[in-house]
């Protein structure tokens, strides 16, 4: 089973809505027989208790170098486009898309 990170918008645009895609993916990639590891669940952790940005952006770039893929989803992310870095940095792979996730996944 491969962790698959998943980066994506969060703060631009309708954060309800980016939160709900997010777990839309997830759930993809559990159908798909793998975990996903779901970044924008923090939202909810924010919620019970406001941190700044830098905190979750430090906890994000700490889960990816973990992964065994980074799945980069649409749309304009400053906070995504960290993530994708650090996971190129550390010699991870980049899916941007579900065909290509899903070649990474039968490696």
């Amino acid at each position: 089973m491969k962790l698959v990170y998943i980066a994506s918008p969060y703060t631009l645009g309708d954060t309800g809505e980016n939160v709900h895609a997010q777990l839309q993916a997830a759930h993809t990639v559990m159908d798909l027989g793998h975990c996903p590891v779901a970044p924008l669940l923090d939202h909810f952790l924010h919620m019970h208790r406001p941190r700044p940005y830098q905190d979750w952006i430090d906890c994000c770039l700490a889960k990816v170098r973990r992964c065994d893929i980074v799945w980069r989803l649409p749309g304009e992310s400053p906070g995504a486009e960290k993530e994708v870095a650090a996971a190129e940095q550390c010699g991870i792979p980049v899916a941007y898309n579900t065909s290509d996730l899903k070649h990474l996944l039968n490696k």
